[in-house]
């Protein structure tokens, strides 16, 4: 996906002669904890754009969304979360009723990406996120809005690899085999549960968060019942809580897939700003964060 964000961020000739708007729209869906605030932080990071996160509860009417598209700028993603449930988007929906009562409609939101793609300024991205990309107005997320659809869900193991790397400083660890033999049995946790897991477990002896991760793989496997290709020298144990944290592996619907995991950003300093009052913009300082 990075490679994806590199092309975008120097095609600005490219874009221009084909005449097209130097602008990417991203769905990003999965279930929680898979990665998908994660993700942003990195393309934002990667790039040192600014982040404007769009709360559309916040926003009153059609009116004030078209006026906070104007503040935005350019070199900037504009973050859309949870757009299935933010507000009532479906197409059957009276917007003039909706409009009346200050809500914004889907048609409002339409004009809103499109205004987007047409404005004045470039060099923009703009990301929609999900848990249920089922639910989501099929007009949101057409091609030419959202162009590439990035699916998060359940740790592989090169993702695993990585967050064992970033948490607990290892390449390589005799029990990886028997992750690996859990991962494929249907014991796969996100990225939130196993880095939490290793985040409570930093400072203590490896082999111990290794088994912990172990156990509350068995625990979800033994859950669901698939233990068919489990390794029979795995001795079950049980675990009293799944938990959460960062990173992902993605698997891209559009327009390729893509199998990887965000990996390490630039650490170039960046301002996010975030869309959270009515009729402003609300600007802070989120320092430099890695992936």
């Amino acid at each position: 996906m990075m490679e994806d964000l590199k092309a975008f961020a120097s095609g600005r000739e490219f874009y221009h002669r084909v005449g097209r708007a130097w602008k990417r729209g991203y769905l990003l869906y999965g279930p929680p904890g898979s990665g998908k605030s994660s993700l942003i932080a990195a393309m934002a990071n990667y790039l040192c754009y600014d982040v404007y996160d769009l709360e559309l509860t916040k926003v009153t009417d059609n009116s004030e969304l078209r006026a906070l598209l104007i503040q935005t700028s350019n070199r900037s993603i504009i973050v859309i979360e949870d757009i299935d449930c933010s507000l009532d988007l479906t197409a059957d929906s009276n917007d003039q009723l909706l409009e009346e009562s200050g809500r914004v409609t889907l048609s409002g939101l339409l004009n809103f990406t499109d205004g987007l793609w047409s404005c004045c300024g470039e060099e923009r991205i703009i990301v929609f996120t999900t848990n249920h990309r089922e639910n989501v107005d099929p007009a949101l997320v057409r091609c030419g809005r959202m162009d590439v659809h990035v699916s998060l869900g359940t740790c592989g193991m090169h993702a695993f690899k990585a967050l064992a790397m970033n948490y607990l400083g290892i390449e390589w660890h005799s029990s990886f085999d028997v992750v690996e033999s859990c991962i494929r049995s249907g014991g796969a946790l996100t990225p939130a549960q196993i880095g939490e897991i290793l985040l409570r477990n930093r400072g203590n002896n490896v082999d111990l968060a290794i088994k912990e991760v172990v156990s509350a793989m068995q625990a979800k496997i033994l859950s669901t019942g698939s233990t068919e290709h489990l390794n029979t020298s795995i001795e079950y144990e049980d675990m009293a809580a799944l938990t959460r944290s960062p990173q992902s592996v993605l698997t891209v619907g559009s327009p390729e897939n893509w199998d990887s995991s965000p990996g390490k950003t630039n650490g170039k300093k960046r301002k996010a700003k975030f869309l959270v009052r009515l009729r402003s913009l609300t600007k802070s300082d989120s320092g430099r964060r890695g992936v």
